[in-house]
Parts: C-alpha cells; sequence; structure tokens
C-alpha cells in the first residue's frame, strides 16, 4: 500500500466511524454480532499487554489460561509482524472460533498503535497490525467473513515511554 492509498484508507476509516470499522479487504462482511466501541472498551481483557488483548468474554468461553503475561513480546515500533510467542494465543482462538464453543462467532480485530507519528500513519499501522492478526487466524482456519479489521490507531493509546508505548501497539480482540 503506497502513502497515498494509505492516507485514503485512513481518512475512510475516520469518516466510517469506529462501529462500522474499515476493513482491509474489498469483500463484503456481514455484522455477525452488534460491537460498538463502548462495549469492547469495557470488555474485561484478561490477556494484555502483547501485541493482541484478548477480551475476557473470548477467554472464558474457550477456557484459555496464560501464564506472564509481562514477558510475551509487543509489535516493535513502526512494525506489524506478529510476535512468534503470540501465536499460541492465537492458536488457541483459532480453535476456539472453528471447533470449539465459539464455532461461527465474528470478531473484531481492532489494531492500535503508540501516540507518536501522524494520526493517518497510524491508522494505517494499526490496519496493518489487525491484518497480519487475521492473515494468521485465516491460515489457521477462521473464516475471513467472521472477521472484521478495523484500527483505533493512536487515539486511545496511553503511553508516555517506551515501556508503556508497547502496551499501546497492539492489536485488541473482541468477540
Amino acid at each position: 500500500m503506497n502513502a497515498l492509498s494509505g492516507f485514503v484508507a485512513a481518512t475512510g476509516c475516520l469518516l466510517l466511524g469506529a462501529v462500522a470499522g474499515c476493513a482491509s479487504h474489498s469483500e463484503a462482511r456481514p455484522p455477525a454480532m452488534a460491537i460498538t466501541e463502548t462495549t469492547a472498551s469495557r470488555a474485561p481483557h484478561a490477556y494484555t499487554g502483547n501485541s493482541i488483548s484478548v477480551s475476557g468474554d473470548i477467554l472464558a468461553a474457550c477456557n484459555i489460561d496464560f501464564n506472564n503475561v509481562d514477558r510475551a513480546p509487543k509489535f516493535d515500533f513502526d512494525q506489524s509482524t506478529l510476535p512468534g510467542q503470540d501465536r499460541a494465543v492465537l492458536d488457541q482462538v483459532a480453535k476456539c472460533v472453528t471447533s470449539g464453543p465459539l464455532k461461527g462467532h465474528a470478531l473484531k480485530l481492532i489494531g492500535r498503535a503508540d501516540p507518536r507519528g501522524e494520526t493517518e500513519y497510524n491508522f494505517v499501522l494499526g490496519g496493518h497490525r489487525a491484518e497480519s492478526v487475521a492473515s494468521y487466524l485465516a491460515d489457521l482456519g477462521v473464516s475471513r467473513t467472521t472477521l472484521v479489521e478495523t484500527s483505533r490507531g493512536k487515539l486511545d493509546a496511553q503511553g508516555t515511554d517506551e515501556s508503556t508505548w508497547q502496551r499501546d501497539r497492539r492489536v485488541d480482540l473482541v468477540l
């Protein structure tokens, strides 16, 4: 994606709003569940601080358990490549939504960035991060029609230094 198309995509995300989201694919995606940014932000994130954040309702329904969240990797600055350790988490989520208790449920993937850089750039970067997670889940058999990608860029970033900026660089997975 070149800079101009990235800017257009980010502007489209801003205009469409957080509820509609912005998919990185041209295929139409039916809304499987009504999710608003308010609902998503109130959902307990039992797995946070990594390059992904999985909501508590997904963890509970899928009976997913983790150890030492703080040791897990984060997205590197200006990167959208999924870190290796997060793949184990996504493997469990994929199994749950393909053959487990959440079979057929849609997941919203919300890409996020730290507060540094231009707003438009961070929207595009958040979108790339959500796409990275969506591609990995699709490779594990999760239907692309059940994955809704969007980006919040740096809108909700709270970091003030490198350790807290790392927590801002993630993808949230919510039902």
